[in-house]
């Protein structure tokens, strides 16, 4: 079987450095918000391009406490407009909501599944505050076009980065294109922990302090709460693993486009719509996602030749049962997406006769039905 990721693959490659990194936390007797937490944030701000990066306890948490930390500084209120994509994971919808702000949903690019510019502007009301801009399946949106849009109209920027370590577009990483971005270091992340972990990152010194407080109880000092805050902090041990896989995520991201590269190149079904890529450094493929007409025929069809995939958010969060009472809404591009798309194995240590094989057995593929 040609697994759609082999986490333990993945992780053998460093196994010595993550069991060194694991006993020199063990040994340190140091095992909450210390040494590792800050050399980690120093150098993920620093891979970043960002002035802060505060470590919390994974990326839906990371959303939430930028989204509070604005209500807290004022920028934002119970009730505001938030516009995000409709197709996104429901982690970037929760953390709207969870923080009784509203969502809008926009509908994608078709070409790239990112937030499309011009339908933005459309959804733009008085009440709107801030744009959530997710990096979907790895890829970075539209960022020149959205900070334009939201700097005409002063709204806050902030990106969903959970599937983007590394993207970038004229120099520029993800994590610092908006005003703040909350990270995922979830294990089957392009840069992943050995269990739950996650950052914010920014270049706002206040919002940076307001959320390494809210994080750690409202307390910017111990037993002083100035807010009503709750404790996610990432772990010393996670971090000492994220400081290990931080060193080989450029080489990870290479080997991930190289598969990209051959399946562009190579998939020649007609059946098979490819993702687009245009910018090199502008997709980092945590996931490389295509659209069939028939995706059961084809999962089966591959499952039956050893060849793992995964249906990514097979249901829009618009028809998920926790909303059912927030949206009444016809959304045919993001429907759609939900509907007839696969995502293929991409991980970067897939062997190359592993790739040709995926390649030949869809090309291969007929079925209409």
């Amino acid at each position: 079987m040609i697994n759609f990721l082999d986490l333990k693959q993945i992780n053998f490659q460093y196994r010595k450095e993550l069991i060194e990194a694991a006993t020199k936390v063990i040994d340190s007797g140091w095992y909450i918000q210390g040494e590792q937490v800050q050399c980690f944030e120093n150098e993920f701000a620093s891979y970043c391009g960002t002035k802060h990066c505060i470590g919390v306890a994974n990326g839906l948490d990371a959303l939430i406490l930028i989204f509070r930390a604005y209500k807290e500084l004022g920028r934002l209120k119970e009730g505001d407009e938030v516009i995000v994509p409709a197709n996104t994971f429901i982690a970037s919808i929760l953390a709207i909501t969870e923080n009784r702000l509203k969502p809008i949903l926009v509908e994608p690019d078709e070409r790239t599944y990112n937030l499309d510019p011009k339908l933005i502007v459309q959804a733009i009301t008085p009440k709107t505050k801030a744009i959530l801009a997710v990096h979907l399946y790895g890829q970075l949106a539209n960022m020149p076009a959205i900070n334009k849009i939201a700097g005409k109209h002063g709204l806050l920027v902030i990106e969903d980065s959970a599937q983007a370590h590394g993207a970038g577009c004229n120099g520029v990483k993800a994590g610092n294109w908006g005003d703040a971005s909350g990270f995922s270091f979830y294990p089957g992340k392009n840069l992943g922990a050995l269990g739950d972990a996650g950052a914010v990152t920014t270049n706002d010194l206040e919002l940076s302090q307001t959320i390494r407080a809210l994080s750690n109880y409202g307390s910017h000092a111990k037993y002083e709460n100035v807010y009503e805050g709750i404790n996610s902090r990432l772990d010393e041990i996670q971090a000492a693993f994220l400081r290990v896989k931080l060193k080989y995520i450029d080489l990870e991201k290479e080997n991930r486009r190289k598969v990209a590269k051959l399946y562009l190149q190579e998939i020649k079904n007609p059946l098979i719509k490819l993702p687009e890529w245009k910018a090199v450094e502008g997709h980092v493929f945590h996931l490389f996602v295509i659209m069939v007409e028939y995706r059961d025929s084809l999962r089966e069809y591959l499952d039956s030749h050893g060849i793992q995939t995964l249906i990514h958010y097979p249901i829009p969060v618009h028809h998920q049962k926790a909303y059912h009472n927030l949206f009444d809404l016809n959304l045919p591009i993001s429907e759609e997406i939900s509907k007839k798309t696969l995502s293929l194995p991409i991980s970067p240590t897939l062997e190359s006769q592993d790739v040709e094989k995926i390649i030949r057995i869809l090309n291969r593929y007929t079925n209409h039905n």
